[in-house]
């Protein structure tokens, strides 16, 4: 069309309730926890006598009392932080750009409207022409506006075809997939969608297990159900669906429109055909409607309101019931959601769901590639990959591709660039030679082969540390890597001169009278280096890869970390939902920052991570001092104490620490008691000997005791005084992963 005849559309961000607080308090220089505590106080839905209101500085005050009493404050710091809020609240703040609004013209854009220029956000540095108009008014000047969408869903489908490509040789077109296939509606049936498009939270999740979806039109619907107002339609959705509510049309002809959604409007389509059926709207009026609706717009709804009933009317409909129709219209169809949008979402979430449900490893390798920027992300996929039993190994240069990849035995590969350091060119230079020459024998192998130009001394030691070097660790450990020889020369350092000089050498006899054959570097001798400990290895692992790969340094105490704890390091953050009880902290400290009060005290602050990640812990006062010797690096702690209410602001919390101990010292003691309860119908030879093969393979100071529950409801119990097990993390594995028990920790 030409850069001329083309704009992106201006956006314009307004000073929104709790922005025009924390705007005004910075400039007035109200502390930040009193501006926080009034942004808190503000509820996400306003309402007063059973009436919701729209969300502004005004309403808000009259719903919270805090915001009352500090506009009435003495304080003219907390009085003027809200009279000014007030004043500036719907002003705008500033500009950017539609995340996917474009305009296009037949004519340079400037001719028609103003423009104006914005960085680009796909070219940094580089600027974008942008209309100064935006979204709400642009077509009124009878300019074209098309939405082009990106998502990195679609990135992750194509990345997702490859891999499957890549490891067993299919050819997927994600445009082609059948829409009524079993396996996926199964996956959502169970509310297995993590990593899927638009599915994946814990909210949908519960609802799609609840609903049990059959058909293609059960997605749309909750694709569109889901977003707050429609939410309160979901229960009535679900119980219609599932024959538990009787399914009611206000006019029986509605079920022309509705029965699809079981009675219940979800889509602006929907309006727009009900009017046009019930009222003789023509076409324009009902998308009219549709706009007007959906962008609460009240003068123009009741103004079309009195074409609707007497339309209705004249088709024979009570103008009672008509009445009725009209008002759920107008409560709900702000809300309502074009179902257009809905369906094409709904068939990429679909996509999405029929990869992890058919290639269940290759999808989930997808995604580490795409995401693996995100520590978050990274670890939530790898705990669905362990619920998923799918097998996540780390880099190896004898296997993973630059990315995350699938190898024969359906595990999960990391892949050489997720490798911090490593590069690209190191990467894609190990697979080509793996690729044309075979597997690497041996670490000498490697270096004579992979140029050393590419790889260098820095690759060898990113490789080393990751764990890609274990392939040959019959060979050689990760810490001989760092050993030094009778000269004190690092191994590191000798292994790079070796493979230098033999590519130097073989470079040089490719082109002498005698040729490559006669090129003899004797290769160096491994020195010996004393073994690390676990934590030493874990630590440098996820100091290259990001995360603990091989295990985790409180696996030894997982049970008590993940079943025993009622608070882990990812709730530090914020421990509101514990306050006023009791808590149990297991985690390991990881770093240590240490530093001198004002009032010439001593504090720390103490990051502490778990399985659920990490989070701080601040020592103030006689907490430091009593408390600080526990906390090294390295340390791995079990903390006691209570969450209490903020003793100067109620708003927030504090933990109050009772005790710490070391994991060490309590791992014996805190557990008491395994119990595994078998249904008889299900015993058989081959359980009972895995059974017991799994529980002596672990002793240790718990006592098991064995509860078979017979088909008549009566049990029989058993506590084998023999029997006594450490509750490690392979053999809670096991024991979740067997079928036909349940277990229960007993730690009173």
């Amino acid at each position: 069309y030409g850069k001329e005849n083309c704009a992106h559309i201006i956006t314009y961000s307004t000073m929104a309730t709790k922005n025009s607080i924390k705007d005004v308090a910075r400039i007035e220089r109200l502390p930040l926890d009193k501006a926080n505590s009034l942004c808190k106080a503000i509820p996400d839905r306003l309402s007063l006598d059973g009436k919701d209101l729209k969300m502004n500085l005004g309403n808000a005050i009259l719903c919270t009392p805090e915001l009352r009493e500090a506009e009435s404050s003495t304080d003219p710091v907390l009085s003027n932080t809200i009279k000014y809020a007030r004043m500036l609240e719907g002003n705008i703040r500033g500009t950017g750009i539609h995340a996917c609004g474009f305009i296009i013209c037949r004519d340079p854009i400037s001719e028609h409207v103003p423009v104006s220029t914005a960085d680009d956000p796909d070219f940094p540095g580089e600027k974008t022409a942008v209309t100064q108009y935006d979204g709400h008014v642009i077509e009124s000047t009878g300019l074209i506006k098309m939405d082009f969408l990106g998502l990195k869903t679609l990135s992750e489908m194509k990345e997702a075809c490859r891999v499957i490509k890549e490891s067993k040789g299919i050819d997927v077109n994600p445009d082609a997939l059948p829409i009524d296939d079993e396996l996926t509606y199964k996956l959502y049936q169970e509310g297995r969608t993590i990593g899927t498009f638009q599915f994946e939270s814990a909210g949908m999740q519960k609802y799609l297990k609840e609903l049990r979806p059959t058909v293609f039109e059960d997605l749309i619907a909750m694709n569109a159900l889901y977003r707050p107002g429609p939410m309160d339609y979901i229960p009535s959705f679900i119980a219609r669906k599932n024959g538990q509510e009787e399914i009611r049309y206000d006019i029986p002809i509605m079920e022309k429109y509705l029965k699809d959604t079981y009675g219940i409007t979800v889509y602006q389509e929907q309006v727009m055909l009900l009017s046009r059926l019930l009222a003789d709207f023509t076409r324009g009026e009902s998308d009219a409607l549709r706009k007007a609706m959906g962008k609460k717009k009240k003068d123009i709804v009741d103004a079309m309101k009195p074409k609707f009933i007497e339309g209705g009317v004249r088709n024979g409909h009570d103008p009672k019931v008509l009445e009725k129709i009209w008002g759920d219209w107008e409560k709900f169809a702000s809300y309502a959601f074009n179902k257009s949008h809905a369906a094409c979402y709904s068939w990429v979430a679909y996509q999405t769901a029929y990869l992890k449900a058919h290639f269940p490893a290759e999808f989930m390798a997808a995604l580490l590639t795409r995401r693996g920027d995100d520590i978050k992300e990274t670890t939530k996929l790898l705990d669905e990959c362990r619920s998923m039993k799918i097998e996540v190994l780390g880099p190896d240069v004898n296997e993973s591709h630059a990315h995350f990849g699938v190898n024969d035995k359906s595990q999960i590969r990391f892949g050489l660039m997720a490798i911090k350091g490593l590069g690209e060119a190191a990467a894609e230079n190990i697979v080509a030679e793996r690729e044309k020459g075979g597997p690497y024998k041996d670490l000498f192998d490697f270096v004579q082969r992979v140029p050393m130009s590419a790889v260098k001394r820095s690759g060898l030691e990113c490789l080393a540390l990751s764990g890609a070097f274990d392939a040959f660790k019959d060979q050689i450990r990760r810490e001989q890597f760092f050993g030094t020889d009778s000269k004190g020369d690092i191994f590191l350092d000798v292994l790079t001169r070796y493979g230098n000089n033999y590519q130097q050498s073989m470079m040089e006899a490719k082109y002498s009278l005698f040729g490559a054959d006669m090129v003899e570097v004797s290769t160096p001798p491994i020195p010996h280096a004393e073994q690390w400990s676990t934590l030493q290895r874990l630590s440098k692992e996820r100091d290259l890869v990001g995360i603990y790969l091989s295990g985790h340094p409180l696996d030894e105490y997982a049970v008590i970390v993940r079943d025993i704890c009622n608070m882990h390091a990812a709730d530090l953050e914020d421990p509101s939902h514990l306050v006023d009880c009791d808590f149990s902290l297991g985690g390991i400290v990881t770093n240590v920052k240490t530093g001198i009060s004002k009032k010439g005290s001593g504090y720390g602050i103490v990051t502490i991570e778990d399985y659920s990640g990490q989070g701080e812990l601040a020592l103030f006062g006689q907490d430091w001092p009593r408390w600080g010797g526990f906390m090294m690096a390295g340390s791995a702690l079990y903390i006691t104490g209570r969450v209490q209410p903020g003793r100067f602001d109620s708003t927030r919390v504090q933990i109050s620490i009772g005790q710490i101990q070391f994991l060490a010292d309590v791992k014996d003691t805190l557990i008491q008691k395994l119990t595994i309860n078998l249904k008889s119908a299900n015993i058989t030879q081959d359980l009972v000997i895995q059974l017991s093969e799994v529980l002596k393979a672990s002793p240790g100071n718990v006592a098991v005791e064995f509860v078979f529950v017979n088909n008549d409801g009566t049990t029989l119990t058993m506590r084998p005084a023999h029997l006594k097990v450490s509750l490690t993390r392979q053999l809670m594995d096991i024991l979740q992963n067997t079928p036909s028990l349940e277990f229960f920790i007993n730690n009173d």
